[in-house]
């Protein structure tokens, strides 16, 4: 399976949902993405969530991450990097490898 760091974050509380860094991995056609234990296909469509957990119906927006950051889609601070990816994520994709021990961007 192919995987890649993606930005998660969770819409079933409203707009302004919880929201993170993470490696996430595709079936073979990338209609389905997993990440921790969670199943998600896309909505096809939708307002301000592109895709649901399969086994909660919860909505979610999953992108790629920003260069410049700004990954949420209100632009609220505070988006935790789950510890697998965070030297990763900033060296490779943010080019700040000065905040490789930071765990929130």
């Amino acid at each position: 399976m192919q995987s890649r760091i993606m930005y998660i974050e969770n819409k079933s509380g409203g707009l302004g949902g919880r929201g993170r860094i993470g490696r996430v991995t595709f079936s073979k056609t990338r209609k389905t993405i997993y990440y921790q234990d969670k199943c998600f296909q896309s909505l096809k469509g939708g307002y301000k969530a592109n895709y649901y957990d399969m086994e909660t119906g919860e909505q979610y927006w999953i992108s790629g991450p920003k260069r410049a950051g700004g990954d949420r889609l209100y632009g609220q601070p505070g988006v935790d990097i789950d510890e697998d990816v965070r030297v990763e994520y900033w060296t490779k994709i943010r080019y700040r490898p000065d905040l490789v021990e930071k765990t929130s961007a």
